[in-house]
């Protein structure tokens, strides 16, 4: 399989090297000791494809029963409305739909990346008062392809794509934001592998959602995970470093990325996670979603034996979470 197949908002490789907080725990997984101490791969960021003797697709697991929701779950989920919607041609032929919202609980604009054309808002394709047709379509809220001289919102016939019964649930992936991880290239932990592994694996069915929450850190913010990561250097764990800040171990909140997944109609989903525990707060407090399937997301660097990211960090931080099964 080459390279051109994958998605392209994969992290750039960079060469040579010389030598955060989205990754989710594999806590039905262990590292193998064989990769522990192996030397650290020629980048420091996700690799350019997941390697081809790497199973394409993970193996899904079955949901029969949700776990009860804790009462630390909303009972009433927060208000969310697209504000606007635009087409993402990307290098290798993927087309993705980014979906920015607006909500009643914060001021920050949490995404939705959609993979294909099929899958829509609510709130973005309800009429507006007062707007024209090249209002709707400048906010993304049109049927088909924008071409030039397009005129109306509405069906377009010559570029209407053929609906077909879907017979699986969408593959979905809730996403916090790592700044480090993702753009400044840390070897702290994998979430920007693990965002491309999931961009990798909806780029190959043509569909799924990524909800890209912005919620750095846990959830506290990118000043104070630079703190923590200092205290981590002076020798405190992941979840000890927030303790000392004073924050919760963990202080992300799903119910944003449930109310967006009902927005997009999704009541069913495949739920692209290592911690079962994250199923019952995507579902809801009121079970307003069901996740069908939990599928695995397990890092590269335990699944070969090479590529992946590789550092005593990344390893620390990936065994903290195994042991306090955060997410």
């Amino acid at each position: 399989m080459s390279s051109s197949e994958f998605p392209s908002f994969l992290s750039p490789r960079l060469s040579p090297q010389t030598d955060s907080d989205n990754a989710d725990d594999a806590s039905v997984l262990k590292p193998s000791p064989i990769n522990l101490d192996r030397s650290l791969p020629p980048t420091i960021i996700s690799p350019s494809f997941t390697p081809d003797t790497v199973p394409s697709t993970p193996v899904p697991i079955p949901v029969i029963s949700t776990p009860q929701p804790s009462d630390g779950l909303p009972d009433i989920l927060p208000e969310v409305e697209c504000v606007v919607r635009a087409r993402i041609p990307t290098t290798s032929g993927t087309e993705i739909f980014l979906h920015l919202y607006k909500n009643n609980m914060d001021d920050k604009e949490h995404l939705a990346i959609v993979f294909g054309n099929k899958i829509r808002s609510k709130s973005l394709d309800r009429t507006r008062e007062g707007e024209t047709e090249m209002d709707r379509m400048i906010r993304g809220a049109y049927v088909g392809r924008l071409y030039p001289g397009r005129q109306t919102s509405r069906e377009d016939q010559t570029n209407a794509e053929e609906d077909t019964a879907k017979d699986t649930a969408t593959l979905v992936r809730i996403h916090s934001e790592c700044y480090t991880g993702e753009t400044a290239w840390s070897a702290r932990c994998d979430c920007g592998e693990q965002l491309d592994e999931a961009a990798r694996l909806m780029s190959k069915e043509n569909e799924g959602i990524v909800v890209y929450l912005r919620q750095e850190g846990r959830g506290i913010g990118l000043g104070e995970k630079l703190k923590a990561y200092n205290l981590q250097d002076l020798g405190a764990d992941t979840v000890t470093a927030n303790i000392l800040l004073r924050h919760p171990a963990d202080a992300r909140s799903y119910s944003l990325a449930t109310a967006i997944l009902l927005d997009l109609d999704q009541t069913e989903i495949r739920l692209l996670t290592n911690n079962p525990d994250k199923i019952a707060a995507v579902e809801g407090k009121h079970r307003e979603i069901k996740v069908r399937e939990r599928v695995p997301m397990v890092p590269i660097a335990w699944r070969m034996n090479s590529g992946g990211i590789r550092s005593k960090e990344v390893e620390g931080y990936l065994k903290t979470k195994v042991r306090t099964a955060c997410l």
